[in-house]
């Protein structure tokens, strides 16, 4: 909170309050962007599915971290010289800019919505299992402290402040983890078959399942399938993530923002190596019954796990950096948010430009931060109990569906017109929505988010495999269809500016 407050002596302007004035390094952008993509689901919920699952739940390291390199290839250092503040930016660079900006903003806020839920429902677990709180009721009062903290944060210090917070975050984070990851291994001799194999005993009869894959998914082809989809979302995902998007614009260049993207890469990567070790070593230690019968069941693994290897204090480390990894990332979501429907709907779209850069858009930011804390402290209340990474990997497909295909049509197809970025954003939206509503992640089961209910019809709990290509293929069909020209000069000059950084916005000299 300190260093919030420090912060906030320079967030006057827009530029300040969005994008951190542009000022910090592409190394300083890296740890910040691994702070705010190793979230609770990076944390909590990949360390109890390898501790509960075994293999399968490592491929959401996998999914997560080879993401990056889509990020880094085809994303960052065009998006970088080619917007603003926001990912609507770019959507609208050569399009009729107040459709577009008002699609992309809805999107963005729907992303934003799902990632929250996950943040929130990893914070009522945590603390729950902290406290030793059991009833939903004081873990529905937790969620709303954090909510509220949250709010405060982005409030106070506006993208400098959040970022700074992020970077501490992101050194205590993998600090944290490398100590655990030493110790679980110093007692097994550094030997990785032998902590496999004490996560084999401790699961006791058919406990070898967690060496091969499909003891979370099964063997059936539906599964499988469904296994699929969770990869293709994962690894599609990160590219159309609005929160890491906004990131790329604090840096003063592309070549940093290209910089910073390697050093996430290279902590992201590390950090999951070591998620491999915290998940065996909660399953050997703890035991996969152990850590499911916990307040915040799956969620559990990693703060059970630290309990067992240093008592109370290091539970207490673990969780407290487990809450700060919730902050850090609810709070760059909240700003993103805030800031498309602030930067987009308000300012381009309602006022059609016409804004005092200084305290008008600022101000409906914060209005709009504080709705969205509301929002997602009740949405987090319902999706209580959930396993995180599984909400995330939701958050990914909607990304990937509704935000991916239109920017890669932006920056590379030179025919791409408003009606096929309409098409695309509306139609990947709405497709995986209602595919997320009528699937078995939402009813018809007990580990659905609603288990009284039955309306899964959808047989994948993960919509990718149906719409990342029908969310492309619409985007294809509205531009061929529709008699709109499209426009060669902004395309050229969109080109030039994307690939060289001519025009792209500056650095603020403070």
């Amino acid at each position: 909170m300190v260093i919030v407050l420090r912060a906030s002596k320079n967030t006057k302007t827009a530029s300040d309050y969005y994008a951190a004035g542009r000022a910090f390094t592409g190394p300083q952008n890296g740890i910040a962007i691994a702070g705010d993509y190793l979230s609770a689901a990076s944390f909590l919920g990949i360390a109890g599915a390898i501790a509960v699952y075994g293999y399968d739940g490592f491929l959401y390291s996998i999914g997560f971290l080879v993401a990056w390199l889509v990020a880094l290839l085809l994303v960052a250092e065009l998006l970088r010289n080619t917007g603003r503040y926001t990912m609507a930016d770019v959507l609208s660079f050569r399009m009729r800019e107040r459709p577009v900006r008002t699609a992309a903003s809805l999107s963005t806020l729907a992303v934003t919505f799902f990632y929250l839920l996950a943040q929130m429902a990893g914070a009522g677990g945590l603390i729950a299992l902290l406290l030793g709180i059991t009833h939903p009721g004081g873990q529905a009062a937790v969620i709303a402290v954090v909510g509220a903290l949250m709010i405060l944060y982005v409030l106070v210090g506006g993208m400098k402040g959040t970022t700074w917070v992020q970077i501490i975050k992101a050194a205590l984070l993998i600090a944290g983890a490398f100590v655990m990851t030493v110790w679980v291994l110093a007692l097994h001799g550094f030997n990785l078959s032998g902590l496999l194999g004490a996560a084999v005993q401790t699961a006791g009869p058919g406990g070898e399942a967690l060496l091969n894959p499909g003891a979370q998914y099964g063997e059936s082809p539906a599964t499988q399938l469904d296994f699929v989809s969770l990869g293709i979302a994962l690894v599609l995902g990160t590219a159309g993530l609005p929160h890491v998007l906004m990131r790329f614009y604090t840096v003063p260049t592309a070549k940093e923002a290209r910089r910073s993207v390697v050093w996430a890469i290279w902590l992201i990567g590390l950090f999951y190596l070591f998620t491999l070790v915290l998940g065996y070593g909660a399953g050997a230690l703890v035991g996969p019954d152990a850590i499911q019968d916990a307040p915040g069941g799956v969620n559990s693994a990693a703060p059970l796990l630290a309990l067992e290897l240093g008592g109370p204090l290091l539970l207490g480390f673990i969780s407290a950096v487990a809450f700060a990894t919730i902050l850090a990332v609810v709070a760059g979501l909240t700003i993103t948010a805030s800031a498309s429907f602030a930067h987009d709907i308000y300012a381009n779209v309602i006022k059609k430009g016409a804004v005092d850069d200084k305290n008008q858009e600022v101000r409906v930011a914060r209005i709009t931060a504080v709705v969205i804390g509301v929002v997602s402290i009740l949405g987090g209340i319902a999706a209580n109990g959930q396993n995180v990474a599984f909400l995330v990997a939701l958050a990914f497909a909607v990304a990937a569906s509704a935000n991916l295909p239109t920017l890669l049509y932006s920056l590379f197809w030179k025919r791409f017109n408003t009606t096929g970025a309409l098409w695309s954003i509306y139609g990947g939206l709405a497709v995986t929505i209602v595919l997320i509503v009528f699937s078995p992640a939402v009813s018809g089961n007990e580990s659905a988010m609603f288990p009284g209910i039955d309306i899964a019809w959808f047989p994948l709990k993960n919509p990718g495999l149906v719409s990342i290509p029908l969310s492309f293929l619409l985007g294809y069909l509205g531009t061929v269809l529709s008699k709109e020209p499209f426009n060669k000069e902004k395309y050229a000059e969109m080109e030039v500016r994307s690939l060289t950084g001519a025009g792209a916005e500056k650095a603020n000299p403070h």
